[in-house]
């Protein structure tokens, strides 16, 4: 078995697998590494790429896995098969692209019991736009509702693949796993870099090692990456000197050198994973390419939360903890804050809702947190009627109503599958959170079922604002289709609209933590809910406690937590009527000092309200 690079392009095959989420695709991955004996049976275990405990619980892939395997083909040539492992979730797309810009063919594993997902299609397209070459793979056959043929017919429909390409295969059972090597090899064609021309390697992961630096996972375009060398960073012009290089089989194993058209990683030395960004270009350092490799941006989170350790005296051990975990996720942002209602903390900016659910639940498990969570938000660009335009990720930031000319929020557009049978409940769903209808195509043009629930699938598309498809939506969207429906978006646009801050107020004090900035339209039936839902959630004190929601000076809906009332009289056994009323006059009296004075302490389950705040 071959242990280091030096092999001719012309037998260098590199390509990655794309599917949707639970499609099949890290067991096929588990497979292919069977087949081509990289792991020995005892070195097996299920899912080997999904490494991390939250990948195995909740079978997703989270972080991206490269690897080497060799494989010798029927023609009798031994191949370099380098494959890279992508998350399969929406969250994470922009590290699918990054993965598809450094192959040059793409496994499409679609589910033979689902059919076409949104997120299939989703990368489908991404890796058309890369110019991959698709290998179309019809999994879970040996399921017993499962129903390869007509999701054969549906691949050649929608996306246009013949069908004589399509391999049948059961990743479980290893059915079609020798056929799928055969096919990488003779289908996906091998890289085309120049080995003579100045350096060029794509970046399309990096980890934090704290021995070694920043780990970038490398693909070589152009030239050689070799140790003893220096070389740059294209986007900051940063040099490095690494201190390994090696391929992954699975595991981290040094080589001398990557050459064009191989991938592998490098360890940089660097001391922060944002110095080295996913799809920047490493290059030469006294010998540097003049363009850097296309397609490189910064990644932007999209959606932002405040993070509030529950016992106050964990701050530092929060601090600390995002600090570890920022290593290995550039995606991720913080910024210490401090909330009125919930003592210091950070506000932090996450891919989206999926990925602040696994930092959260990383920060807790890894680091031992018990943590509170405020409603999540995205970014509001504000134009101030001086034409000043500022960034707000945090509703209680918003500058007063006077000064404001213009809110604009992200639209997206969302893709929606799902049987033709449930059309008007999305359709309702989609359009009660203010979404605009873009286009319908019944996916399935010869009337074929191809799904458990039967009838034809309906592909929908429509933009809509960020923030209403950020709580609930998914779940409402899966519940109103008996769980057959699947969604995809993308961002679209900044777009003005009529949005207002929504105050509430605790016994006449504004709760930070607790406004919002919704649609006018929507409002006043936003207060009342949450209204109502704190009045049930925060305890009762000796005196009445207004809950009110507001925008600006004007109150829209208000509650009261009525007072205890304790028994004065108790102790008196009949007696002048005028030494009762002289008690209730003290009792009066007191209560109203204490309204003055008196601190209102609310719950946690009082800021999950506005999570739960049901449409």
């Amino acid at each position: 078995m071959r242990s280091g690079p030096g092999m001719d392009q012309r037998y260098i095959r590199n390509f990655c697998i794309i599917a949707h989420i639970d499609h099949g695709k890290s067991t096929l991955a588990d497979r292919l590494l069977e087949y081509t004996g990289t792991l020995s049976e005892r070195e097996m275990a299920e899912q080997v790429l999904d490494s991390m405990e939250l990948e195995r619980e909740r079978g997703i892939t989270i972080k991206l896995h490269p690897l080497r395997m060799y494989y010798t083909a029927s023609d009798g040539q031994e191949y370099e098969l380098n494959l890279i492992d992508t998350p399969g979730h929406v969250d994470f797309s922009y590290e699918v692209s990054r993965s598809l810009a450094a192959a040059e063919g793409a496994i499409l594993v679609v589910d033979a019991t689902q059919g076409i997902q949104a997120q299939t299609l989703s990368n489908v397209y991404l890796a058309l736009e890369h110019d991959l070459q698709l290998i179309p793979v019809i999994n879970k056959i040996d399921l017993p509702n499962a129903d390869p043929e007509q999701v054969a017919h549906e691949i050649e429909d929608v996306i246009g693949l013949r069908a004589e390409e399509i391999i049948f295969a059961s990743a479980k059972e290893g059915i079609g796993t020798r056929e799928i090597l055969e096919a990488i090899v003779q289908r996906i064609p091998p890289p085309s870099g120049d080995p003579t021309a100045p350096t060029r390697a794509l970046i399309f992961d990096s980890k934090y090692d704290p021995y070694k630096g920043v780990i970038a996972y490398v693909r070589v375009v152009d030239g050689v990456l070799e140790r003893g060398r220096r070389y740059r960073l294209m986007s900051n012009e940063k040099e490095i000197e690494p201190v390994e290089i090696g391929i992954f089989r699975p595991e981290m194993t040094p080589v001398e050198r990557l050459e064009a058209g191989e991938s592998g990683y490098v360890a940089t030395g660097l001391k922060q994973v944002r110095d080295c960004q996913v799809g920047d270009t490493i290059t030469l350092a006294e010998r540097p390419a003049t363009d850097p490799l296309p397609g490189y941006r910064p990644v932007k989170p999209m959606v932002f939360a405040g993070i509030y350790p529950v016992n106050g005296d964990d701050y530092p051990l929060l601090r600390d903890a995002l600090d570890k975990l920022k290593l290995n996720d550039a995606a991720l942002t913080y910024e210490p804050e401090s909330s009125a209602a919930l003592g210091f903390g950070f506000r932090c900016g996450f891919l989206g809702l999926l990925h602040m659910e696994i930092v959260q639940e990383r920060l807790e498990r890894e680091y031992g947190l018990q943590l509170l969570a405020t409603a999540p938000s995205v970014e509001y660009h504000v134009t101030k009627t001086t034409g000043e335009v500022v960034v707000v990720d945090n509703p209680a930031d918003l500058p007063h109503g006077s000064v404001i000319q213009a809110i604009a929020e992200p639209w997206m557009t969302i893709t929606v599958i799902t049987p033709a049978r449930t059309i008007g409940a999305v359709m309702d769903l989609v359009t009660a959170r203010r979404g605009e209808f873009v286009k319908m195509e019944y996916l399935e043009t010869t009337g074929r079922s191809t799904t458990p629930a039967g009838g034809q699938r309906v592909l929908l598309q429509y933009d809509i604002p960020l923030s209403e498809i950020l709580v609930d939506f998914y779940d409402q969207l899966k519940s109103r289709t008996q769980g057959y429906a699947s969604l995809d978006y993308a961002f679209k646009e900044y777009r003005a609209g009529r949005l207002v801050k929504l105050d509430i107020l605790v016994n006449n004090q504004p709760v930070d933590a607790l406004s919002l900035i919704v649609d006018q339209s929507a409002a006043y039936e936003h207060g009342r809910r949450l209204v109502e839902k704190l009045r049930g959630l925060i305890p009762r004190q000796l005196f009445d406690v207004p809950i009110q929601a507001a925008i600006g000076s004007r109150v829209i809906a208000r509650e009261t937590v009525r007072a205890l009332r304790k028994n004065v009289l108790d102790k008196c056994y009949g007696g002048d009527v005028t030494r009762k009323r002289k008690l209730l006059e003290k009792q009066a009296e007191g209560k109203k000092r204490l309204k003055r004075i008196g601190q209102v302490e609310i719950p946690q389950e009082a800021f999950l309200a506005v999570l739960q705040l049901g449409r």
